[in-house]
Formats: C-alpha cells, sequence, structure tokens
C-alpha cells in the first residue's frame, strides 16, 4: 500500500525521484495520467490495467458511446503516459502534464493507497489545508454510509 507524504524536486530534464519507499511497489513501469483534481495519478502497470479496462467498459462494449464516457476517457486515458523507473528511481514526467498543474521545482508526492499523487507543493499545501478543517465532517459523511 502506498501511504506518506514527501516533497521532491524535479531537475532541469522533468525527472523526478519517486520515494524510496513506494519503489519496489511502483516497478519499473508506471503510468502517469491526469487527475480531475489539480494533480497527476502515477499507477503501477497492474493498477492502470484495472484502471483503463473499468473506464473502456469492463465488459460492456458499447460503453464508448455514452457520451460523458468518451469525454473522460479522452481527458484521462488520452492524456496518459507510460513512464520507465530509472536505475535510480527517477521517472520522467511529461511537459504537457507538468504544465497541466503548474509543476516548478518542487512536487509533493502522495501515498494514496493504490497510486500515487504528485502535487504543485504550494497547491497540495493549500489542498491539504481546506481538507484539515473539514476532515472532521468527511469523516462524519463517511462513516454514515458504510453498512
Amino acid at each position: 500500500m502506498l501511504i506518506g507524504e514527501y516533497i521532491h524536486t524535479i531537475d532541469i530534464k522533468n525527472r523526478i525521484s519517486l520515494p524510496a519507499k513506494f519503489r519496489k511497489e511502483l516497478g519499473k513501469r508506471v503510468v502517469v495520467a491526469p487527475a480531475p483534481d489539480q494533480c497527476l495519478f502515477i499507477f503501477t502497470m497492474k493498477e492502470w490495467d484495472k484502471v483503463s479496462k473499468y473506464l473502456t467498459g469492463g465488459g460492456n462494449e458499447l460503453s464508448f458511446l455514452k457520451a460523458d464516457v468518451r469525454s473522460f476517457n479522452r481527458f484521462m486515458l488520452g492524456r496518459a503516459s507510460d513512464a520507465e523507473v530509472d536505475s535510480i528511481g527517477r521517472i520522467l514526467i511529461p511537459e504537457f502534464l507538468k504544465d497541466r498543474i503548474g509543476l516548478k521545482d518542487k512536487a509533493a508526492l502522495i501515498g494514496v493507497g493504490d497510486r500515487m499523487e504528485i502535487w504543485n507543493d504550494k497547491t497540495w499545501a493549500k489542498y491539504k489545508e481546506n481538507a484539515e478543517k473539514s476532515a472532521e465532517v468527511l469523516a462524519e459523511k463517511l462513516g454514515g454510509e458504510r453498512k
């Protein structure tokens, strides 16, 4: 399970070092994809296989007939990029994904269970501050949904 928060630098060639704690679990290849929030998702190849199958219908061959499905697939699948983890644990962030979330020289890498997220460090700080303010309310909502 990927958990924890790390701040890492992005080098001049758009490479970022993955947290050492995550490297074994992520493997030698990952997929970098845009997320609905102002961040990027990093999936293992195994998780990406699950996500892409779900998004493309998971057995419903005609899911592409739904406009919302097509739009979201274009957003996420169309802008996803696979990345090789190099010998010292770095991946290359494509320029168009780096620009999408305003990555400059530092990024927050967040483990959220089945995936890792990459955030602009300043955007993450603001998001985290807001989330912490509403954590009690969110916990109450989530606690009420379980059966």
